[in-house]
């Protein structure tokens, strides 16, 4: 497992906020015009941001144990272990920060 104090403070709060199933403290992390997508499906700002929130990550109990996290020019590569009621798994995320807060968050393989 990787140390929190080794990745960005808006990832670090985001990862933060899910386990501690606080869905206003993770949508906080985000840009209010913030992009989100999860395999094809995607969500635009706080409002979908939270949509998001409520079906695939804190409504369902979901919890991060991060495993690695690396720069990839202006991007962060994150992985993460995942454990919730719908999903049981390795997480990759990509993500890009803007002004301390995630601009885009991309779940991929």
């Amino acid at each position: 497992m990787t140390d929190h104090t080794d990745i960005p403070d808006p990832i670090r709060r985001m990862i933060e906020a899910t386990n501690a199933a606080d869905s206003d403290a993770f949508v906080a992390c985000f840009t209010d015009d913030a992009y989100l997508e999860d395999w094809g499906r995607t969500f635009e700002g706080h409002d979908g941001i939270r949509s998001w929130d409520e079906t695939d990550n804190v409504g369902v109990g979901m919890h991060f144990d991060l495993e690695s996290a690396q720069q990839d020019g202006s991007e962060w590569l994150v992985t993460v272990d995942a454990r919730s009621e719908r999903f049981n798994g390795t997480g990759k995320f990509r993500i890009t920060l803007d002004g301390g807060r995630i601009a885009r968050f991309i779940i991929r393989e």
